[in-house]
């Protein structure tokens, strides 16, 4: 949960950003909101506005802002659906029989469905996208912990997909672990990463922490309360009801936003299930969880490194890797895990000594890299800024700055990293050439493909980037080179 609001138990929920296990208020002042408040109050603050933050760090990119993604046309806020309620009792029901949650029906949980399903289904939309992504993954966790698969549906009250999603007070990731409690599961901090933000590391401590919570109380509905406020308080709730224990028997002794949490939770059950009663269709991302792999590495080895060698935007790499804070794998000695696209990956393989040996230093420099390591600074872009003025401020060359950052114009965006290092204090890098043998013909320099060749090597060897090599070959598809292909690496002279 990155934002923290103050409002009421409904914002939390709704936002997609709940309070995270152990994060709750311990306010359990008595509460009650008609659907018509409920509705009005929420264009009254800010929070309605921050909710479709949950995707504004996708939205700044190149990797998620050229496609449909990002329609905000007039068809997403077209006349609202009117609700029936047998057709949602009915729904509701079907969709009980299948769960161990209770996903009971009424007031409150009617004005949770009609949010998601129509003040906010530019929201459900994206979500529905996104899950295409993350609960392949989740659901596999699920099934080794032996949770009921609904539970991937949490996620989405937690943080709408979003897995850099941080609140005020600290609560973070696709689950909204708060520090103390990510430590109890095993989810460690550092200054290069945050094991928060990793989705399959939270997905198994939320199964963990959850599983504990159902044992504990041995009901569902009561574990994702404590999920979201913490024991103590849906204990203490007990204790001020006479000790029953029944969710919606509790209800009013619970914190103010934990009593939104399970109507949010059975109100995104049922428009994920049922999305064409709103006429909700996904808004379908660029990549799924079937189109990525991972490897095992050992740094160090920058993002942006990543992005110029393997002719990748720096943005796509950040995406499929939340969990490093610096753009950054770190030199713990220690293996770490990368994401990248299936076809890129293998190219990774192929060459991963060569690309790891660009920031390896020299047994005689090692003192020199490891300063360096010390003395980098991840600056984000602001308004106004261009790579001078950055330059300017730091002491350095354009030339370096868009070298340390695979950078291929000059154009910045807002809210963009960048890699800056102290004045002479960047790692040098060493690229090992490779001889190759070309032929001239027709006013072109050609080179054959031999068994292992890559396009970055080739480029590498030729003093070109991949996109060179694209430019002087047009409709090249580099995955379907085989030995004896020629292809233009230069021109004559």
């Amino acid at each position: 949960m990155r934002y923290f609001i103050s409002f009421s138990f409904l914002l939390f929920s709704f936002l997609g950003f709940s309070n995270g296990p152990n994060g709750g208020y311990k306010d359990s002042t008595k509460l009650s909101i008609s659907d018509s408040l409920l509705m009005r109050s929420f264009t009254d603050i800010e929070s309605l506005r921050l909710l479709d933050n949950a995707f504004s760090e996708f939205s700044k990119t190149n990797f998620l802002g050229s496609n449909e993604y990002l329609d905000t046309s007039k068809e997403w806020n077209s006349e609202f659906v009117t609700l029936n309620d047998s057709i949602i009792r009915k729904h509701l029901d079907q969709l009980d029989q299948n769960t161990p949650f209770a996903l009971s029906y009424n007031e409150r949980v009617k004005a949770f469905i009609n949010l998601y399903g129509n003040k906010k289904r530019l929201l459900s939309a994206k979500v529905m996208g996104l899950q295409e992504y993350y609960f392949p993954m989740m659901e596999e966790i699920l099934d080794k912990y032996d949770m009921p698969y609904e539970m991937k549906y949490l996620s989405v009250v937690e943080s709408a997909l979003n897995p850099t999603a941080k609140s005020r007070v600290g609560a973070s990731g696709l689950w909204q672990f708060m520090y103390s409690t990510g430590k109890i599961y095993d989810l460690k901090v550092t200054s290069y990463k945050d094991d928060r933000f990793d989705p399959y590391k939270s997905t198994e401590a939320a199964c963990k922490y959850l599983s504990y919570l159902n044992k504990y109380y041995d009901d569902w509905n009561l574990a994702l309360a404590a999920y979201n406020c913490g024991p103590g308080n849906v204990n203490k709730a007990i204790r001020r009801s006479g000790g029953k224990k029944g969710y919606w028997e509790i209800y009013p002794y619970l914190p103010r936003e934990t009593r939104g949490y399970v109507p949010a939770f059975i109100a995104v059950n049922y428009v994920m299930n049922y999305p064409s009663e709103f006429n909700i269709k996904a808004i379908k991302p660029p990549t799924t969880h079937f189109d990525n792999d991972t490897i095992h590495i050992k740094g160090p080895i920058t993002f942006s490194l990543l992005a110029s060698t393997l002719n990748l935007s720096l943005e796509q790499i950040e995406y499929l890797n939340p969990i490093y804070k610096l753009n950054m794998i770190p030199n713990d000695g220690k293996l770490h895990v990368l994401k990248l696209p299936n076809e890129h990956l293998g190219v990774f393989i192929s060459n991963q000594d060569s690309i790891l040996a660009l920031y390896q230093p020299k047994k005689d420099d090692s003192e020199e890299v490891l300063a360096a390591q010390q003395q980098l600074e991840i600056y984000r872009v602001r308004n106004g800024d261009y790579l001078g003025k950055i330059a300017s401020r730091y002491g350095v060359s354009v030339r370096e700055i868009k070298e340390w950052n695979g950078l291929r114009s000059n154009n910045l965006k807002i809210g963009q990293r960048l890699t800056i290092y102290s004045k002479g204090s960047a790692p040098k890098t060493t690229v090992a050439k490779t001889k190759i043998s070309t032929n001239t013909s027709g006013g072109y320099e050609y080179y054959t493909i031999r068994s292992g060749d890559t396009l970055w090597d080739i480029a590498k060897a030729k003093g070109l980037t991949t996109a060179q090599i694209k430019t002087l070959n047009r409709n090249l598809n580099e995955r379907k080179l085989k030995p004896g292909d020629k292809i233009i690496v230069g021109k004559k002279g």
